[in-house]
């Protein structure tokens, strides 16, 4: 996976787990998920597993020349 691919999906994931993490904790409304405890642990894994890709893609660019 590229290293642009990799810190894009990753930042998708930063996005979209902190919308749904608000969500779940009832901080943002209007939503069927709106307090609902699942969503906010399923954002919660999602943060994480897009910090992990941002790292690992950042990591990945680290010490290549640039063309």
């Amino acid at each position: 996976m590229g290293r642009r691919l990799l810190v894009g999906l990753g930042i998708v994931l930063l996005l979209l787990g902190g919308l749904w993490t608000l969500q779940g904790i009832g901080v943002l409304g209007g939503s069927v998920m709106s307090g609902q405890s699942f969503w906010a642990i399923v954002g919660s894994l999602m943060l994480v597993a897009g910090a992990v890709a941002c790292g690992l893609g950042l990591r990945r660019g680290a010490g290549r020349p640039r063309p």
